[in-house]
Parts: structure tokens; C-alpha cells; sequence
């Protein structure tokens, strides 16, 4: 039986909930509610559970919108569905937290693709500073990264959030099924084609992270010297530049293709700009970026894709609110 309440039941008579969530280890939470199972004077089960798992849902709401602001606000929503929760009745509560994460971000989702039929030029998720445990996470930092957010991108809402319970988290189809109100069988249809639909499209993927470094070292030294065929050289022939300015920043509207052109807007745009420019490496999404300056402000982050040993994509993301998450890491987890 489904014990999720709708929004309205908070609690009729309790103190009013009272809610941080976010998925960093910098900012913790806090949760205040009279609801339940949690009994003034202190963190009661309830609250206890969800802190528990509340990376992990914030690491599935972000993978199904690739939003980490999106992210945040389902999981602010499915605190106020759990706190009215009868705990007595709730056989597995991990399962159950993610099936009301999974339904909430499923709704925000629909409302998101609305936003992006009219958003200016790319759209690119929001890229997260994550920490060194991600990247030796193979699995984890390739469903995070930008290269495969935007393959998941192209799947219908159901189809992706099947995708992600299945894929990434290794959830049983009975309980997909009970998050995305299908029954097992026609999840595992589901199931069966969003694999196809990505695997037809999933990035190559380079296995070695030296190989990764060396291109990275040697893409930043290239962009920072203006050296035009130390661009050429590192770039792959069939190269692809993504910008995401959001109608806000300057940025490319459609997809730049090729290394030569890719080189002359790197090397052009960035010996127009009348600023102090520093390019600092990172890790982001779980793989390597580049976090530029510009007179010791964040303009913008750049994530690179690193095929055998060249670099195959540069997701650029201009877009200032898309970027409130750069200045600390963000925990996620499985």
C-alpha cells in the first residue's frame, strides 16, 4: 500500500515544517517537524532516515533532471510527503524514500521539458563540483557526467527514470514499478528500451585517467597560451562545443563542430576578453573540467570529454545560475 500523502497532509495541528536540503557536504540540514514520527526534543526516526539517505536522492532527482536547483526542491517536497508518513507501515524505508523522490522529480521533470522548448540556445544540466570518490566510481561518474546527462536528455520522462532506478541504482523492477506506476512487466519493457536508445548513443569513453590527465594538461596549456595548433593537437577531428549561456551570458547558440573550428573560437574568444583569465582544473560531474576566471570572478566552467587521448567534447556553461554550486563540492552517492 502506498502511504504517500499529498502535500496538503503536513501534519493538521503540528509545529509548521521547517526544511534545508541540499545534496553538499558543506551545508548540512535542517530539518524541524512535528510529524512523522519525530517527537519534540530532538532528530526522531524520521528525520533520521532521510538524513541518511538524503545524498542518494538527491543523486537520483539530479540524474532525472539534471538540475541540482531542481534537485534540491524535490527533495524539500519529498520530506513533506515522508514526515506525514506512518512509519509502522513502511517495510523499507530507503525504498520507499526514492520511490517518493523518483514520483516527485517524475512530476518536475514534465514541467522542465516545457521550460527547455523555450530556454536560448543549449541547454547543458548544471555542473557540480564533486569530489575525488566520484570519479573512482566508473559507473557513478559516467551517469553523472555531461556527455551522458545529455544522452538522457532524449529519453521520454518514465523511460529515463527507469533508466536511472535500474542502471545506475540497480533498483528491483517491482519497486520501479511502484515509483513509476507501471506494473513490473511494462517496466521491464521500459527497461529494455531506454538500454537500446542509450547504448545507440552513449559517449566511447576513455579507460585511462592518465591518458585523461595528460589531454586535459594539454588542452589548458593550449587554451592559455593562445597556441592555436596545440589546439589542433589535442582536439579530435570530429570535436563538439556546447554553449549554455542562458540568455543571460554570451555563448554559442547552436553546436560548433570540427577542431579547427572549435580551435579558432577558443583561441579568438579568449584574446578578445579585456580580463585577467585563469583557467583552474577541477572535477566536475564526476569528471575533468576547467573552472575559468575572469579578473577572479567565475565565468563560467568548461567540462571536457576525453576519448583515446583527445578531447571529443566541451560542455561550456556560462549560464550564472546554473554555477551556484561551483563554489563547494556536492556530495553523490548510489
Amino acid at each position: 500500500m502506498d502511504h504517500t500523502p499529498p502535500l496538503s497532509q503536513n501534519g493538521a495541528g503540528r509545529r509548521p515544517v521547517r526544511m534545508t536540503v541540499i545534496g553538499s557536504r558543506d551545508q548540512g540540514a535542517d530539518v524541524t517537524s512535528g510529524s512523522g514520527g519525530d517527537n519534540g526534543g530532538g532528530a526522531g526516526p524520521a528525520t533520521e532516515d532521510f538524513l541518511a539517505h538524503r545524498n542518494l536522492l538527491f543523486t537520483v532527482a539530479y540524474e532525472m533532471l539534471g538540475s541540482a536547483a531542481d534537485a534540491e526542491d524535490v527533495l524539500q517536497e519529498t520530506w513533506l510527503r515522508w514526515a506525514g508518513v506512518d512509519l509502522a507501515e513502511v517495510r523499507d524505508r530507503r525504498a520507499y524514500l526514492v520511490r517518493i523522490t523518483t514520483r516527485q522529480a517524475l512530476t518536475r521533470l514534465r514541467t522542465l521539458g516545457r521550460r527547455k522548448e523555450s530556454y536560448v540556445g543549449s541547454w547543458l544540466p548544471e555542473p557540480l563540483l564533486t569530489s575525488p570518490d566520484v570519479a573512482e566510481d566508473v559507473e557513478l561518474a559516467d551517469s553523472v557526467s555531461m556527455a551522458m546527462m545529455l544522452v538522457m536528455e532524449t529519453l521520454a520522462p518514465t523511460e529515463r527514470a527507469v533508466f536511472v532506478l535500474r542502471e545506475v541504482f540497480d533498483v528491483g523492477y517491482d519497486e520501479i514499478a511502484e515509483a513509476v506506476g507501471k506494473s513490473p512487466s511494462a517496466v521491464r519493457q521500459i527497461a529494455h528500451r531506454a538500454r537500446a536508445h542509450v547504448a545507440a548513443r552513449r559517449p566511447r569513453g576513455d579507460g585511462s585517467p592518465a591518458r585523461t590527465r595528460d589531454a586535459l594538461d594539454a588542452f589548458r596549456r593550449a587554451v592559455e597560451t593562445g597556441d592555436l595548433q596545440g589546439l589542433l593537437d589535442v582536439l579530435a577531428p570530429d570535436v563538439v562545443l556546447l554553449g549554455d549561456g542562458g540568455g543571460i551570458k554570451q555563448a554559442v547558440l547552436r553546436p560548433v563542430v570540427g577542431a579547427d573550428k572549435v580551435a579558432r573560437l577558443l583561441r579568438g574568444g579568449l584574446l578578445k576578453v579585456p580580463a585577467e583569465v585563469t583557467l583552474r582544473p577541477a572535477l566536475v560531474n564526476g569528471g575533468p573540467a576547467l573552472v575559468l576566471h575572469l579578473d577572479g570572478e567565475l565565468d563560467s566552467v568548461l567540462a571536457v570529454r576525453v576519448d583515446d587521448g583527445l578531447v571529443t567534447g566541451l560542455y561550456a556553461v556560462r549560464n550564472p545560475e546554473k554555477l551556484i554550486h561551483m563554489d563547494r563540492e556536492t556530495m553523490l552517492r548510489r
